[in-house]
């Protein structure tokens, strides 16, 4: 994986590195000789990174900025399931505690993170990746269930596209997508036969890398599948 459309000694940061998705990109940037440094944030790294918290997203920004610009922006974390619940089947099983929390992580957290992150993307080459999900398109909604976990993805597409046309007015070669992973075998996914039927990691960051490098600035704005496929908000 060569990464050749970033220059040399290019920069990088990987937020939620602390799950499988977000860990294998970090292993994987580190392994890259054009990689110089990779930022690597999460609820337990210096500094860290909260996303119930936005005073916890500004700091980290604020923190890591004389590191940068950065050439590439990952964001990796997002919630599905927790120990004391799992996706709504159906109606009756909606409740406020659930949504607000699947919202606080998948939607809320990630655009704070784009307000203050933005700013730190390289002005010639800066990509910003942020993983989404293939259910939270509402076109492609055939199956119904998965309520909050959907909106919340849904939600979060319409926070990159609106971000990624703003972003392109001062910075017209930014590159803001929301990237569908796949099914990986994961925490997330462990519950759904994700051992079964997931790809590794380490497979999943690569061939979600291997997309990014092709990305160009009139790709911004877009919802990209690890395949490189263009899929439906």
């Amino acid at each position: 994986m060569s990464l050749h459309s970033f220059p040399k000694n290019f920069r990088a940061c990987v937020i939620g590195a602390s799950g499988a998705i977000g860990a294998a990109f970090v292993q994987a940037l580190q392994n890259n000789p054009h990689c110089a440094s990779v930022v690597v944030l999460h609820r337990n790294s210096v500094p860290a990174i909260d996303l119930t918290d936005e005073h916890s997203i500004e700091v980290a920004a604020e923190q890591i900025k004389s590191t940068g610009p950065f050439h590439l922006i990952i964001h990796a974390a997002g919630i599905l399931h927790q120990h004391d619940f799992m996706p709504e089947k159906k109606l009756g099983d909606l409740n406020i505690a659930q949504m607000q929390t699947t919202f606080m992580v998948n939607t809320f957290g990630p655009a704070m993170v784009l307000r203050h992150f933005s700013a730190l993307l390289d002005k010639q080459r800066g990509v910003f990746a942020l993983l989404s999900a293939k259910v939270g398109s509402i076109e492609d909604n055939r199956l119904g269930g998965w309520y909050s976990y959907r909106a919340s993805k849904a939600a979060l597409n319409m926070m990159i596209k609106t971000a990624a046309i703003e972003i392109k007015r001062t910075q017209p070669n930014a590159v803001v997508i929301a990237m569908h992973p796949g099914t990986v075998n994961s925490a997330l996914s462990r519950p759904f036969r994700g051992e079964q039927i997931g790809r590794p990691p380490a497979q999943a960051a690569s061939e979600m890398l291997e997309v990014i490098d092709r990305l160009q600035a009139e790709d911004s704005a877009s919802f990209i599948s690890y395949n490189g496929e263009r899929l439906p908000w």
